[in-house]
């Protein structure tokens, strides 16, 4: 099956590069600049409808003919092969020109949960969970519709997802959200009210058997998928599943990381220093910070301010060589700058 691009008019292709550098250039800004992704992607699907309204209005005028997304909506029967594979993925920034409504829904929820879940994830980790819920979604649409020409195409899945993911990752999180009224809540209800009004209408267009013109299974679809491996994914995330401090900002999410931080740092109780520990008698300069390292040691940043002072005052007492300070899973470590062999502080016991 060939490609409709091969018969696009130099206006078609001029509208179809403006689609790739709306929808790319959100994203790729959030990429060099780390801003959020959330906000990166919530920009490239809504200034990606404006462009397809511009094509609507060229066509309106003759200008252009072809469907100039042909080549990049979901149809089920052409992902049997694999030069129609991307369109599992491009399908999510296309929208259809006579729906806005559904536009607006998809930017309503990518951005009002999915700024607040890039709080919880981190940057990469919402990028990834963001795919695997589009993903999911195309992937879900495929499988009730295999063999089908019916173009499919939206953000839906790619939201639910978001939704699905929130669920397992922190449902007791409140969020601004415009259920009735825009005020704050529980992200259990918004998650499972969504979920609950799709398997519905799911179920309903499968005992009719007329469509509605909505890609339920595509939303189901990626909440289910996001749902499942949020877990995986934010493993050894900044914010440890399930906490409970009534919804994420930016603070919460330092506090978080700092809780973290600290519930993995070694233990000084009854460590002794490591001048000690060879019989050796602990240098005069060095007696004050270690004491102050000890009394107020049990804070991350703390620990790193007095241990950077030891690394610049100190010396390996094996080589006399420079200390250096190295951060590692279980916090900052005086380390041998030489021979690592020689020095390593704290150690675990």
């Amino acid at each position: 099956m060939g490609f409709a691009m091969a018969y696009f008019s130099t206006a078609e292709w001029l509208v179809l590069v403006l689609w790739f550098v709306a929808v790319l250039a959100p994203l790729i800004y959030a990429a060099n600049t780390r801003t959020s992704v959330a906000m990166g992607v919530t920009v490239s699907v809504l200034l990606g409808s404006v462009v397809q309204v511009l094509w609507s209005l060229l066509g309106s005028w003759g200008l252009v003919s072809f469907w100039v997304w042909s080549d990049f909506v979901l149809v089920p029967a052409r992902t049997t092969e694999i030069q129609y594979w991307h369109t599992l993925v491009s399908a999510g920034f296309l929208h259809s020109q006579g729906d806005l409504m559904h536009v607006l829904g998809n930017v309503v929820i990518l951005a009002l949960v999915g700024v607040p879940l890039e709080q919880r994830l981190g940057a990469r980790r919402f990028a990834a969970i963001y795919f695997i819920g589009l993903l999911g979604g195309s992937l879900g649409w495929v499988a009730f519709n295999a063999g089908s020409f019916r173009p499919a195409l939206g953000a839906s899945g790619a939201a639910f997802g978001l939704l699905g993911a929130y669920l397992a990752g922190w449902p007791k999180d409140e969020i601004p959200f415009p259920l009735l009224l825009i005020r704050p809540w529980p992200v259990v209800l918004i998650a499972l009210l969504y979920f609950g009004l799709e398997l519905v209408r799911a179920l309903a267009t499968m005992e009719s058997g007329v469509s509605s013109g909505i890609a339920h299974m595509a939303h189901i679809g990626g909440f289910v998928a996001a749902y499942a491996l949020l877990p995986l994914v934010a493993r050894g995330g900044p914010v440890e599943l399930g906490v409970m401090d009534g919804g994420p900002s930016q603070g919460d999410a330092h506090a978080a990381q700092r809780r973290q931080r600290k519930a993995r740092m070694v233990s000084l109780e009854g460590l002794d220093d490591p001048w000690t520990q060879r019989g050796l008698e602990v240098p005069k300069h060095l007696r004050e910070p270690l004491k102050n390292l000890y009394q107020a040691g049990d804070e991350p940043d703390t620990r790193t301010a007095w241990m950077e002072h030891l690394a610049d005052a100190g010396r390996c007492p094996e080589c006399d060589a420079p200390l250096g300070l190295v951060e590692r899973s279980t916090g900052p470590h005086l380390q041998c700058s030489q021979q690592t062999a020689h020095f390593e502080w704290p150690t675990a016991v």
